[in-house]
């Protein structure tokens, strides 16, 4: 039985020591935010900020991509469309 219980205790340490990978949003997908603050911006390729969303929040990638931003709207307490740094997303 202690065994057991080792066992199920090592997986566990194995599953929650995986940090979360940030990956691309997809167009057409509501994309939650993986990192600590992500800026929304009124351009692509560092514009003038609007505002910050945070890890959690949700972002609906709309298109296009320009370089390594991606359009579409920022929910939260900003709520409205923006640019955001590609490749921040779970």
């Amino acid at each position: 039985m202690k065994a057991a219980g080792a066992l199920v205790a090592a997986v566990a340490l194995v599953v929650t020591a995986t940090p979360a990978q940030a990956a691309n949003g997809t167009v057409g997908e509501r994309e939650t935010v993986c990192a600590n603050d992500l800026y929304v911006r009124t351009a692509p390729n560092d514009g003038p900020w609007m505002g910050t969303l945070y890890r959690g929040q949700t972002f609906l990638v709309k298109g296009p991509k320009i370089g390594n931003y991606v359009y579409g709207f920022a929910y939260g307490h900003i709520n409205a469309n923006g640019w955001v740094a590609d490749g921040w997303f779970c």
